[in-house]
């Protein structure tokens, strides 16, 4: 039992490491907005029943300072005010453009095939998916694309930063970049060929276009639930250079509203967080449940000392790297771990029944 506390302990100080090394190394977008060229950029955005978020992106978009851009927007057979938001934006800048869609053919997930759809309309040297619940400040873009051309990369995705309101969301959100920041360094997403290191967001995807209209990635992996991380390594897979950065005020997000909402969408993607394994899932729930008990009753105060230091310190530097609150995500540390506990739980209920209703549809359905 021992040699198993000595392995807790450097599981504990490895996680600890990742996630100061992501704090360290600032994964944000560059300020500096020069760009070598100014390449067509088309801006897709697929929709579906987002009346309360596509009016607000559609705004922002509207404001961006750059003159090589197009818009369009995919009405996913939205059942409420979504469309009419979009044909008044449409009206009002000549750049915007909607595709009223159609039920997706089977074998497709809605998200999928509308970004598919998106793509085959788009006509930007650079195609970027975002999510219409993304918010946008005016230089946005021109960072991400000066980003793209100085590392010469076929795919950005990016973390928007989140914002949380309510103590659902709180003690839910911000459980992704915990997870992420404490076991995957970033700088390996460039910087590494091995494509377990892989990482990316939907909210934010940053296509070139001639790469993405030679592997049309969505129609690839277009039965995919959790489509960002299987493209990204799709990409890496094939040799080409990705990165995955982290948001600031520049793009921000309000991913879910709520707490039920916040378990729903973790659902879907909670086991390619640890690379599509239940196995290492569950393990890694296990363990880092009952370390401090096993490591209190074999080394005694000092080791559960020890080990609830590290869990603290981790909590500090992810949430200093994610630029969310220290003090909130400490306090909240128990809740927290509990619902990601839930989270499992309920993704291992929804697999095996081969159901998870999302956005009107059953994404495990087959």
């Amino acid at each position: 039992m021992i040699y198993f506390c000595y392995f807790l302990l450097v599981l504990l100080i490895s996680r600890l490491v990742v996630a100061i090394v992501n704090f360290l190394s600032f994964a944000y977008l560059p300020k500096v907005t020069s760009l070598a060229t100014v390449p067509s950029v088309s801006l897709l955005i697929p929709a579906r029943n987002e009346e309360e978020n596509i009016g607000t992106l559609l705004e922002q978009l509207s404001l961006l300072e750059y003159s090589a851009l197009e818009i369009i927007v995919y009405n996913d057979l939205s059942d409420d005010k979504t469309e009419s938001i979009i044909e008044h934006w449409a009206t009002l800048v000549p750049a915007i453009k909607i595709i009223n869609g159609q039920q997706p053919p089977d074998g497709w997930l809605g998200k999928n095939h509308a970004c598919h759809k998106l793509a085959q309309a788009a006509t930007g040297d650079i195609l970027l998916f975002l999510d219409a619940d993304v918010n946008v400040k005016k230089d946005f873009l021109k960072r991400s694309i000066s980003h793209f051309q100085k590392y010469d990369l076929h795919l950005l995705s990016i973390f928007p930063m989140q914002i949380v309101k309510s103590i659902g969301e709180k003690v839910s959100v911000p459980l992704m970049n915990w997870i992420l920041l404490s076991l995957l360094p970033l700088p390996l997403i460039r910087n590494s060929k091995n494509y377990a290191f892989s990482a990316a967001n939907g909210q934010f995807m940053m296509f070139k276009a001639a790469t993405y209209k030679t592997l049309w990635p969505h129609e690839k992996c277009k039965s995919d639930t959790v489509e960002d991380i299987a493209i990204i390594r799709l990409f890496k897979l094939n040799a080409l250079t990705s990165d995955t950065r982290l948001g600031d005020t520049d793009i921000s997000c309000r991913m879910y509203k709520g707490l039920n909402a916040a378990v729903e969408g973790f659902t879907k993607s909670i086991f390619q967080f640890f690379g599509n394994s239940k196995l290492a899932t569950i393990s890694f729930g296990v363990i880092t449940t009952i370390a401090p008990f096993i490591l209190y009753y074999n080394l005694d105060v000092w080791g559960f000392t020890v080990y609830i230091i590290g869990v603290l310190s981790i909590r500090f530097f992810v949430s200093l790297a994610s630029q969310q609150s220290v003090v909130q995500n400490v306090l909240l540390a128990i809740p927290q771990h509990l619902v990601f506990l839930g989270i499992i739980i309920k993704g291992l209920i929804n697999s095996k029944r081969k159901k998870l209703i999302w956005k009107g549809r059953n994404i495990l359905q087959g």
